[in-house]
């Protein structure tokens, strides 16, 4: 393109141009030239769908890195790829600027381009506007899984292990943080729980593990005790899980150990972006060997009962009562 070129664009198309285009490489994406992209998955295997949107001052703050903003609107939607076996194809973005300068998009552009590459996951399209109100990212991810091997929500079965990645609570008690908290935590304990919030990990690695041995699995978004019991509804199967079991980094231990009620904050608080999963006893040993491959840490967690619905319980075997079980945007 040339400075003549350049010079008969309009804004949003000289932005697409100069920051998007060059992740556009898909060639189903037609390089943003179209609009629309065109592409089908590969043979005998179904598409996979998902959308995440994040909102400035809900999902993330407004003077957060701009890449990191836009690794997280990407890998919140990798996630749910990730949790039902799905291998990434591409993704389509909109984004409404709210007084965003060009630097910022540059580096939004640059994180967002990184990730992209690093999951394999090359922008297909989507729509740049502005808008009055707060900065607004929505994306929509597409992956494959082959034909009818899509892990579901609804195939736990009674007597299978319910497992989990990674740990839990960090990016809820990293927000906390954020927001003033204040626990008995050293900088570096401080600064692990405040970057899970920032940046999730999805589980990507573990995706054919996932397909290849899990009965039900989700990603765990709005807190592992509402995302649990919506798994087990699904499934008409029951849970009953002790609190104690639940994997914790260092960081989230002290800071339990310096406020014990900060469990509801943990369980319920959501961001985690781990994979919550039920597996057949004799599926289990082959999911912990896949999981130590693809160097994902897993738990067991629990067993799956008769009955519906997730029970959280203290070490005495009481049950946990939260006053909010899951995260909600309404």
């Amino acid at each position: 393109m040339n400075a003549r070129d350049d010079k008969a664009l309009s804004g949003e198309d000289r932005l697409i141009a100069k920051y998007f285009r060059p992740l556009a490489k898909h060639p189903g994406a037609l390089s943003l030239n179209d609009d629309t992209a065109v592409l089908a998955p590969p043979p005998d295997h179904d598409l996979v769908i998902t959308k995440d949107a994040l909102v400035a001052g809900v999902h993330f703050f407004a003077n957060d890195p701009p890449g990191d903003i836009a690794r997280k609107a990407l890998r919140v939607n990798l996630s749910d790829l990730a949790a039902k076996g799905a291998t990434p194809i591409g993704f389509l973005l909109a984004i409404a600027l709210s007084d965003t300068k060009e630097e910022w998009v540059a580096a939004f552009a640059k994180g967002l381009g990184g990730d992209a590459d690093a999951y394999n996951c090359p922008l297909l399209g989507g729509d740049t506007v502005t808008t009055p109100g707060p900065l607004t990212i929505s994306v929509t991810a597409l992956g494959s899984v082959p034909k009818d091997k899509m892990v579901r929500r609804d195939g736990a079965k009674v007597g299978d292990i319910v497992l989990v990645t990674g740990t839990i609570g960090d990016a809820a008690l990293g927000l906390a943080l954020r927001r003033g908290a204040k626990w008995k935590l050293d900088n570096a304990q401080g600064e692990h729980l405040e970057n899970r919030y920032l940046l999730p990990q999805p589980r990507n690695a573990l995706a054919t593990a996932l397909r290849d041995n899990a009965s039900a699995a989700m990603d765990v978004s709005d807190g592992l005790v509402g995302d649990l019991d919506k798994l087990c509804r699904a499934s008409h199967v029951n849970v009953t899980i002790e609190a104690a079991l639940v994997p914790l980094s260092a960081a989230a231990q002290a800071a339990l150990k310096s406020d014990p009620k900060l469990i509801e904050t943990i369980l319920t608080g959501g961001d985690d972006y781990e994979i919550v999963c039920t597996v057949p006893p004799g599926k289990l040993a082959a999911f912990h060997a896949a999981a130590k491959a693809a160097q994902v840490a897993v738990s067991e967690i629990g067993t799956v009962a008769a009955g519906e619905g997730a029970r959280f319980t203290d070490a005495d075997g009481k049950p946990l009562t939260f006053a909010r079980p899951s995260y909600s945007h309404l």
